[in-house]
């Protein structure tokens, strides 16, 4: 442990710029985090699903009008051979 000594305005000036560079080392760190990406899994058959034929299983009218209608999109995915239990 190191004991510094003297007035608040010298205190900033000694740590002051060690805060900021401090701060822009935490920056430089998560933008280095963001570069490096995992690699993302393949969508299982449900997923390509629903990306495939999402627009075509709305709500028509009522509160969710414009909302996806899972419970129809998946009555339809039942019905394909990808969706079907062996």
């Amino acid at each position: 442990m190191v004991k510094v000594e003297g007035t608040l305005e010298e205190m900033y000036e000694l740590f002051g710029d060690a805060r900021q560079m401090v701060k822009d080392t935490k920056r430089a760190v998560r933008s280095t985090k963001k570069v490096s990406s995992k690699v993302k899994r393949p969508l299982n058959s449900w997923q390509k699903y629903v990306k495939a034929n999402s627009k075509k299983h709305m709500h028509k009218r009522g509160e969710k009008k414009g909302q996806v209608n899972f419970k129809s999109l998946s009555k339809a995915f039942k019905k394909t051979p990808a969706g079907k239990k062996k």
